[in-house]
Protein backbone atom coordinates (compact mmCIF):
# COMPACT_ATOMS: atom_id res chain seq x y z
CA UNK A 1 0.00 0.00 0.00
CA UNK A 2 1.36 3.29 -0.77
CA UNK A 3 1.75 5.40 2.33
CA UNK A 4 1.99 8.61 1.53
CA UNK A 5 2.50 10.77 -2.28
CA UNK A 6 5.66 12.48 -2.20
CA UNK A 7 5.64 15.82 -3.17
CA UNK A 8 7.48 17.47 -5.60
CA UNK A 9 11.20 18.24 -4.34
CA UNK A 10 11.97 21.80 -3.55
CA UNK A 11 15.36 22.56 -2.09
CA UNK A 12 13.73 25.17 0.37
CA UNK A 13 11.73 22.87 1.80
CA UNK A 14 8.37 23.95 2.09
CA UNK A 15 8.74 27.80 1.37
CA UNK A 16 7.78 27.47 -2.39
CA UNK A 17 5.01 25.41 -0.84
CA UNK A 18 3.74 28.31 1.65
CA UNK A 19 3.58 31.29 -1.40
CA UNK A 20 1.52 28.77 -3.23
CA UNK A 21 -0.94 28.51 -0.28
CA UNK A 22 -0.66 32.26 -0.35
CA UNK A 23 -1.03 32.38 -4.01
CA UNK A 24 -4.03 30.15 -4.04
CA UNK A 25 -6.25 31.57 -1.34
CA UNK A 26 -6.14 35.08 -3.14
CA UNK A 27 -7.44 33.14 -6.17
CA UNK A 28 -9.83 30.94 -4.26
CA UNK A 29 -11.15 34.05 -2.92
CA UNK A 30 -11.56 35.51 -6.46
CA UNK A 31 -13.00 32.85 -7.91
CA UNK A 32 -15.23 31.21 -5.38
CA UNK A 33 -17.00 34.40 -6.28
CA UNK A 34 -18.14 33.44 -9.37
CA UNK A 35 -20.73 30.22 -7.18
CA UNK A 36 -22.09 32.79 -5.09
CA UNK A 37 -23.35 35.27 -8.00
CA UNK A 38 -24.66 32.07 -10.11
CA UNK A 39 -26.27 30.81 -7.35
CA UNK A 40 -27.57 33.59 -6.02
CA UNK A 41 -28.97 35.34 -9.08
CA UNK A 42 -29.23 32.30 -11.41
CA UNK A 43 -33.31 31.41 -10.58
CA UNK A 44 -33.53 34.95 -10.50
CA UNK A 45 -31.91 35.36 -13.89
CA UNK A 46 -33.98 32.20 -15.37
CA UNK A 47 -37.24 33.45 -14.04
CA UNK A 48 -36.83 36.73 -16.57
CA UNK A 49 -35.44 34.78 -19.38
CA UNK A 50 -37.29 31.01 -19.77
CA UNK A 51 -40.64 31.06 -20.96
CA UNK A 52 -41.79 28.29 -18.86
CA UNK A 53 -41.24 29.74 -15.45
CA UNK A 54 -40.78 25.92 -14.38
CA UNK A 55 -36.96 26.44 -16.08
CA UNK A 56 -35.91 28.88 -13.58
CA UNK A 57 -33.62 27.17 -11.64
CA UNK A 58 -32.52 24.92 -14.61
CA UNK A 59 -29.35 27.64 -14.88
CA UNK A 60 -27.84 26.69 -11.81
CA UNK A 61 -28.49 23.42 -12.71
CA UNK A 62 -26.18 23.73 -15.97
CA UNK A 63 -23.78 25.01 -13.42
CA UNK A 64 -23.34 21.88 -11.14
CA UNK A 65 -23.39 19.34 -14.32
CA UNK A 66 -20.14 21.90 -15.68
CA UNK A 67 -18.68 21.46 -12.02
CA UNK A 68 -18.88 17.67 -12.61
CA UNK A 69 -18.52 16.97 -16.55
CA UNK A 70 -15.37 19.86 -16.56
CA UNK A 71 -13.35 17.45 -13.42
CA UNK A 72 -11.57 14.85 -15.85
CA UNK A 73 -10.74 17.75 -18.85
CA UNK A 74 -8.95 19.48 -16.29
CA UNK A 75 -6.90 16.90 -14.85
CA UNK A 76 -6.58 16.03 -18.26
CA UNK A 77 -4.94 18.84 -19.12
CA UNK A 78 -2.97 19.29 -16.20
CA UNK A 79 -1.16 15.97 -17.02
CA UNK A 80 -0.21 17.02 -20.39
CA UNK A 81 0.24 20.74 -20.12
CA UNK A 82 0.95 21.11 -16.60
CA UNK A 83 -0.52 21.97 -13.36
CA UNK A 84 -0.63 26.61 -13.86
CA UNK A 85 -1.73 25.88 -17.71
CA UNK A 86 -5.02 23.53 -16.54
CA UNK A 87 -6.10 26.42 -14.00
CA UNK A 88 -4.95 29.20 -16.63
CA UNK A 89 -7.27 27.45 -19.19
CA UNK A 90 -10.09 26.97 -16.29
CA UNK A 91 -9.55 30.74 -15.55
CA UNK A 92 -10.79 31.44 -19.38
CA UNK A 93 -13.97 29.51 -18.97
CA UNK A 94 -14.75 31.74 -16.27
CA UNK A 95 -14.07 34.59 -18.38
CA UNK A 96 -16.19 32.83 -21.13
CA UNK A 97 -18.86 32.10 -18.56
CA UNK A 98 -19.06 35.73 -17.40
CA UNK A 99 -19.53 37.48 -20.58
CA UNK A 100 -21.94 35.04 -22.42
CA UNK A 101 -24.04 35.58 -19.76
CA UNK A 102 -24.30 39.49 -19.47
CA UNK A 103 -24.68 39.22 -23.27
CA UNK A 104 -27.66 36.56 -22.65
CA UNK A 105 -29.35 39.09 -20.68
CA UNK A 106 -29.04 41.87 -22.90
CA UNK A 107 -30.33 39.74 -25.53
CA UNK A 108 -32.83 38.18 -23.42
CA UNK A 109 -31.89 35.03 -24.94
CA UNK A 110 -32.21 31.90 -22.12
CA UNK A 111 -30.60 29.49 -24.12
CA UNK A 112 -27.35 31.67 -24.07
CA UNK A 113 -27.71 32.22 -19.94
CA UNK A 114 -27.71 28.20 -19.98
CA UNK A 115 -24.28 27.76 -21.67
CA UNK A 116 -22.66 30.52 -20.06
CA UNK A 117 -23.83 29.03 -16.52
CA UNK A 118 -22.36 25.76 -17.96
CA UNK A 119 -19.09 27.00 -18.51
CA UNK A 120 -19.51 29.14 -15.26
CA UNK A 121 -19.31 25.44 -13.63
CA UNK A 122 -16.30 24.23 -15.41
CA UNK A 123 -14.40 27.52 -13.88
CA UNK A 124 -15.53 25.84 -10.65
CA UNK A 125 -14.05 22.49 -11.65
CA UNK A 126 -10.70 24.18 -12.20
CA UNK A 127 -10.97 26.46 -8.97
CA UNK A 128 -12.21 23.25 -6.55
CA UNK A 129 -8.83 21.89 -7.31
CA UNK A 130 -6.59 24.69 -6.42
CA UNK A 131 -6.48 22.80 -2.91
CA UNK A 132 -4.77 19.57 -4.58
CA UNK A 133 -2.60 22.25 -6.62
CA UNK A 134 -1.64 23.47 -2.95
CA UNK A 135 -0.71 20.02 -2.03
CA UNK A 136 2.10 19.30 -4.95
CA UNK A 137 4.40 21.23 -3.53
CA UNK A 138 3.95 20.51 0.47
CA UNK A 139 6.19 17.90 2.52
CA UNK A 140 3.97 15.32 4.56
CA UNK A 141 4.10 17.46 7.01
CA UNK A 142 2.70 20.73 5.96
CA UNK A 143 0.38 19.29 3.38
CA UNK A 144 -2.99 19.26 5.43
CA UNK A 145 -2.08 22.91 6.37
CA UNK A 146 -1.81 23.70 2.74
CA UNK A 147 -4.90 22.09 1.63
CA UNK A 148 -6.90 23.79 4.54
CA UNK A 149 -5.52 27.43 4.07
CA UNK A 150 -6.56 27.44 0.44
CA UNK A 151 -10.00 26.55 1.38
CA UNK A 152 -10.43 29.39 3.99
CA UNK A 153 -10.08 31.59 1.00
CA UNK A 154 -13.92 30.82 0.65
CA UNK A 155 -14.18 33.25 3.08
CA UNK A 156 -13.28 35.75 1.45
CA UNK A 157 -15.35 34.74 -1.75
CA UNK A 158 -18.67 34.49 0.34
CA UNK A 159 -18.28 38.10 0.85
CA UNK A 160 -16.66 39.43 -2.73
CA UNK A 161 -19.59 37.52 -4.56
CA UNK A 162 -22.86 39.15 -2.86
CA UNK A 163 -20.77 42.40 -2.57
CA UNK A 164 -20.54 42.41 -6.27
CA UNK A 165 -24.23 41.78 -6.89
CA UNK A 166 -25.38 44.77 -4.76
CA UNK A 167 -23.16 47.25 -6.20
CA UNK A 168 -23.76 46.17 -9.68
CA UNK A 169 -27.14 44.71 -10.25
CA UNK A 170 -28.41 47.74 -11.85
CA UNK A 171 -25.79 49.43 -13.65
CA UNK A 172 -27.59 48.54 -17.11
CA UNK A 173 -30.72 49.30 -16.54
CA UNK A 174 -33.31 47.36 -17.49
CA UNK A 175 -31.12 44.58 -17.53
CA UNK A 176 -30.99 43.18 -14.33
CA UNK A 177 -27.55 41.35 -13.33
CA UNK A 178 -25.71 42.23 -17.21
CA UNK A 179 -23.07 44.31 -15.30
CA UNK A 180 -23.25 41.72 -12.80
CA UNK A 181 -21.99 38.96 -14.77
CA UNK A 182 -19.61 41.46 -16.41
CA UNK A 183 -17.76 41.96 -12.74
CA UNK A 184 -17.69 38.54 -12.67
CA UNK A 185 -15.64 38.30 -15.75
CA UNK A 186 -12.87 40.16 -14.10
CA UNK A 187 -13.34 38.93 -11.13
CA UNK A 188 -12.32 35.67 -13.42
CA UNK A 189 -9.61 37.72 -15.26
CA UNK A 190 -8.22 39.01 -12.08
CA UNK A 191 -8.05 35.21 -10.52
CA UNK A 192 -6.15 34.39 -13.99
CA UNK A 193 -3.64 36.91 -13.03
CA UNK A 194 -2.98 35.94 -9.57
CA UNK A 195 -2.64 32.22 -10.68
CA UNK A 196 0.59 33.30 -12.98
CA UNK A 197 2.43 33.20 -9.54
CA UNK A 198 1.83 29.80 -8.53
CA UNK A 199 4.85 27.47 -9.11
CA UNK A 200 4.11 23.78 -9.52
CA UNK A 201 6.98 22.31 -11.72
CA UNK A 202 5.97 18.76 -13.50
CA UNK A 203 6.93 15.71 -11.49
CA UNK A 204 10.11 14.23 -12.46
CA UNK A 205 8.29 11.22 -13.56
CA UNK A 206 5.75 12.81 -16.02
CA UNK A 207 8.74 15.06 -17.12
CA UNK A 208 11.02 12.33 -18.39
CA UNK A 209 8.65 10.80 -20.36
CA UNK A 210 8.54 7.71 -17.69
CA UNK A 211 4.56 7.27 -17.89
CA UNK A 212 1.27 7.93 -15.94
CA UNK A 213 2.34 5.52 -13.37
CA UNK A 214 0.02 2.67 -12.44
CA UNK A 215 -3.30 2.16 -14.07
CA UNK A 216 -6.52 4.10 -12.58
CA UNK A 217 -8.28 0.96 -11.76
CA UNK A 218 -5.76 -0.82 -9.59
CA UNK A 219 -5.54 3.05 -7.79
CA UNK A 220 -9.23 2.90 -7.00
CA UNK A 221 -9.18 -0.18 -5.61
CA UNK A 222 -7.04 1.08 -3.18
CA UNK A 223 -9.33 0.78 0.53
CA UNK A 224 -7.57 4.45 1.67
CA UNK A 225 -8.73 5.72 -1.70
CA UNK A 226 -11.83 3.77 -1.42
CA UNK A 227 -12.50 5.71 1.76
CA UNK A 228 -11.24 8.86 1.26
CA UNK A 229 -13.22 9.45 -1.79
CA UNK A 230 -16.81 7.97 -0.46
CA UNK A 231 -16.13 10.18 2.33
CA UNK A 232 -15.27 13.38 0.29
CA UNK A 233 -18.52 12.43 -2.05
CA UNK A 234 -20.46 11.93 1.06
CA UNK A 235 -19.55 15.40 2.82
CA UNK A 236 -20.24 17.29 -0.41
CA UNK A 237 -23.80 15.70 -1.31
CA UNK A 238 -24.94 15.62 1.79
CA UNK A 239 -24.35 19.27 2.77
CA UNK A 240 -25.12 20.15 -0.98
CA UNK A 241 -28.46 18.16 -0.35
CA UNK A 242 -29.27 19.88 2.63
CA UNK A 243 -28.18 23.42 2.33
CA UNK A 244 -29.99 23.74 -1.08
CA UNK A 245 -33.35 22.92 0.93
CA UNK A 246 -32.85 25.00 3.59
CA UNK A 247 -34.11 28.11 3.04
CA UNK A 248 -36.94 27.07 0.98
CA UNK A 249 -37.96 24.98 3.85
CA UNK A 250 -37.53 28.39 6.62
CA UNK A 251 -39.77 30.41 4.14
CA UNK A 252 -42.69 27.09 4.31
CA UNK A 253 -41.93 27.79 8.54
CA UNK A 254 -42.60 31.07 7.92
CA UNK A 255 -39.47 32.57 8.44
CA UNK A 256 -38.20 35.38 6.19
CA UNK A 257 -36.18 35.71 3.51
CA UNK A 258 -33.67 37.85 5.63
CA UNK A 259 -33.45 35.15 8.37
CA UNK A 260 -32.81 32.01 5.52
CA UNK A 261 -30.63 34.69 3.94
CA UNK A 262 -28.44 35.16 7.53
CA UNK A 263 -28.74 31.01 8.03
CA UNK A 264 -26.70 30.87 4.79
CA UNK A 265 -24.39 33.31 6.11
CA UNK A 266 -23.52 31.40 9.17
CA UNK A 267 -23.30 28.09 7.34
CA UNK A 268 -20.89 29.59 4.70
CA UNK A 269 -18.16 31.19 7.03
CA UNK A 270 -19.32 27.67 9.51
CA UNK A 271 -17.88 25.80 6.08
CA UNK A 272 -14.26 27.98 5.81
CA UNK A 273 -13.51 29.76 8.83
CA UNK A 274 -12.45 25.95 10.55
CA UNK A 275 -9.82 26.09 7.56
CA UNK A 276 -7.31 27.95 9.15
CA UNK A 277 -7.39 25.04 11.58
CA UNK A 278 -8.19 22.22 10.36
CA UNK A 279 -4.91 21.35 9.33
CA UNK A 280 -3.64 21.73 12.69
CA UNK A 281 -5.87 19.31 13.73
CA UNK A 282 -4.95 16.59 11.16
CA UNK A 283 -1.22 16.93 12.31
CA UNK A 284 -2.08 16.40 15.67
CA UNK A 285 -4.92 13.80 15.76
CA UNK A 286 -4.72 12.21 12.19
CA UNK A 287 -7.04 12.34 9.30
CA UNK A 288 -9.43 9.46 10.16
CA UNK A 289 -10.33 11.21 13.18
CA UNK A 290 -11.15 14.38 12.14
CA UNK A 291 -13.06 12.75 9.28
CA UNK A 292 -14.71 10.61 11.64
CA UNK A 293 -15.49 14.04 13.89
CA UNK A 294 -16.73 15.59 10.46
CA UNK A 295 -19.09 13.18 9.58
CA UNK A 296 -20.35 12.90 13.47
CA UNK A 297 -21.04 16.71 13.00
CA UNK A 298 -23.03 15.85 9.78
CA UNK A 299 -25.56 13.59 11.92
CA UNK A 300 -25.17 15.85 14.29
CA UNK A 301 -27.05 18.85 12.26
CA UNK A 302 -29.24 16.57 10.84
CA UNK A 303 -30.54 15.38 14.18
CA UNK A 304 -30.98 19.08 15.46
CA UNK A 305 -32.84 19.80 11.99
CA UNK A 306 -35.17 17.09 12.92
CA UNK A 307 -35.78 18.29 15.93
CA UNK A 308 -38.25 21.47 15.24
CA UNK A 309 -38.46 23.90 13.18
CA UNK A 310 -37.33 26.77 15.37
CA UNK A 311 -35.12 29.75 13.42
CA UNK A 312 -32.22 28.55 16.47
CA UNK A 313 -32.62 25.26 15.50
CA UNK A 314 -32.34 26.03 11.53
CA UNK A 315 -29.49 28.03 12.47
CA UNK A 316 -28.07 25.55 14.53
CA UNK A 317 -28.09 22.65 11.93
CA UNK A 318 -26.61 25.20 8.88
CA UNK A 319 -23.50 25.76 11.80
CA UNK A 320 -22.98 22.16 12.25
CA UNK A 321 -23.20 21.24 8.58
CA UNK A 322 -21.01 23.69 7.62
CA UNK A 323 -18.50 22.46 10.40
CA UNK A 324 -18.52 19.35 9.39
CA UNK A 325 -18.11 19.30 6.05
CA UNK A 326 -15.06 21.04 6.47
CA UNK A 327 -13.77 18.69 8.19
CA UNK A 328 -14.61 15.34 6.96
CA UNK A 329 -13.99 16.77 2.96
CA UNK A 330 -10.44 18.53 3.75
CA UNK A 331 -10.03 15.57 6.06
CA UNK A 332 -10.73 13.65 2.72
CA UNK A 333 -8.48 15.57 0.36
CA UNK A 334 -5.57 15.29 2.18
CA UNK A 335 -6.13 11.25 2.64
CA UNK A 336 -6.28 11.63 -1.58
CA UNK A 337 -2.80 13.13 -1.46
CA UNK A 338 -1.39 9.48 0.31
CA UNK A 339 -2.91 7.62 -2.38
CA UNK A 340 -1.38 8.31 -5.66
CA UNK A 341 2.59 8.75 -6.60
CA UNK A 342 3.65 12.23 -8.12
CA UNK A 343 3.20 11.03 -11.87
CA UNK A 344 -0.67 9.96 -10.77
CA UNK A 345 -1.94 12.89 -9.12
CA UNK A 346 -3.54 14.61 -12.20
CA UNK A 347 -5.68 11.51 -13.05
CA UNK A 348 -6.47 10.22 -9.28
CA UNK A 349 -7.31 13.75 -8.26
CA UNK A 350 -9.85 14.45 -11.61
CA UNK A 351 -11.34 11.11 -11.11
CA UNK A 352 -11.72 11.51 -7.00
CA UNK A 353 -12.97 15.18 -7.96
CA UNK A 354 -15.68 13.70 -10.48
CA UNK A 355 -17.09 11.48 -8.04
CA UNK A 356 -16.73 14.33 -5.76
CA UNK A 357 -18.94 16.72 -7.73
CA UNK A 358 -20.83 14.18 -9.21
CA UNK A 359 -22.13 13.32 -5.27
CA UNK A 360 -23.08 17.37 -5.34
CA UNK A 361 -24.78 17.36 -8.60
CA UNK A 362 -27.08 14.65 -7.58
CA UNK A 363 -27.48 16.37 -4.50
CA UNK A 364 -28.79 19.65 -6.26
CA UNK A 365 -31.13 17.45 -8.51
CA UNK A 366 -33.02 15.53 -5.79
CA UNK A 367 -32.99 18.24 -2.76
CA UNK A 368 -36.23 20.09 -4.12
CA UNK A 369 -38.20 16.93 -4.93
CA UNK A 370 -37.28 15.13 -2.03
CA UNK A 371 -38.19 18.27 0.34
CA UNK A 372 -41.52 19.12 -1.81
CA UNK A 373 -42.32 15.63 -2.00
CA UNK A 374 -41.15 14.12 2.10
CA UNK A 375 -40.83 17.45 3.55
CA UNK A 376 -37.68 18.67 5.36
CA UNK A 377 -37.12 16.27 7.86
CA UNK A 378 -36.75 13.42 5.07
CA UNK A 379 -34.10 15.61 3.59
CA UNK A 380 -32.40 15.41 6.96
CA UNK A 381 -32.70 11.80 7.41
CA UNK A 382 -31.24 10.85 4.10
CA UNK A 383 -28.14 11.79 5.97
CA UNK A 384 -27.35 9.12 8.40
CA UNK A 385 -27.28 6.29 6.48
CA UNK A 386 -24.61 8.12 3.85
CA UNK A 387 -22.52 9.29 6.59
CA UNK A 388 -22.78 5.34 7.93
CA UNK A 389 -21.54 3.80 4.69
CA UNK A 390 -18.82 6.35 4.89
CA UNK A 391 -18.18 5.88 8.25
CA UNK A 392 -18.08 1.70 7.93
CA UNK A 393 -15.67 1.71 5.01
CA UNK A 394 -13.36 4.22 6.73
CA UNK A 395 -13.32 1.57 9.17
CA UNK A 396 -12.95 -1.15 7.04
CA UNK A 397 -10.03 0.72 5.75
CA UNK A 398 -8.29 0.74 9.44
CA UNK A 399 -8.93 -2.92 9.76
CA UNK A 400 -6.88 -3.57 6.83
CA UNK A 401 -4.20 -1.30 7.34
CA UNK A 402 -3.82 -2.87 10.91
CA UNK A 403 -3.86 -6.51 9.09
CA UNK A 404 -1.02 -4.71 6.43
CA UNK A 405 0.53 -3.71 9.41
CA UNK A 406 0.79 -7.07 11.41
Amino acid sequence: MLAAAAPIASPDGDRVARRNVLVLAIAQALAGGTSTIFITTGGITGAMLAADKGLATLPITFMVVGMWLGTLPIGALAKTYGRRFALEAGSAMGILGGLISSWAVLQGSFTLYLIGSFFAGIYGASYQSYRFAAADTASDSFRPKAVSWVLAGGIFSAIIGPQLIIFTKDLLPPYLFAATYFGQAILALAGAAVLAFVKIPPPAAEKSGAGGGRPLSEIVRNPRFMSAAVCGAASYGMMNLVMTSAPLAMLACNHSVTDATLGLQWHVLAMFVPSFFTGSLIARFGIDRVVIAGLTLLCASAAVAISGIALWQFWTALVLLGVGWNFAFIGATAMVTQCHRPAERNKVQAFNDFLVFGSMAVGSFSSGQLLASFGWTAVNEVVFPVVAVAGALLFWRGMQGRRHAV
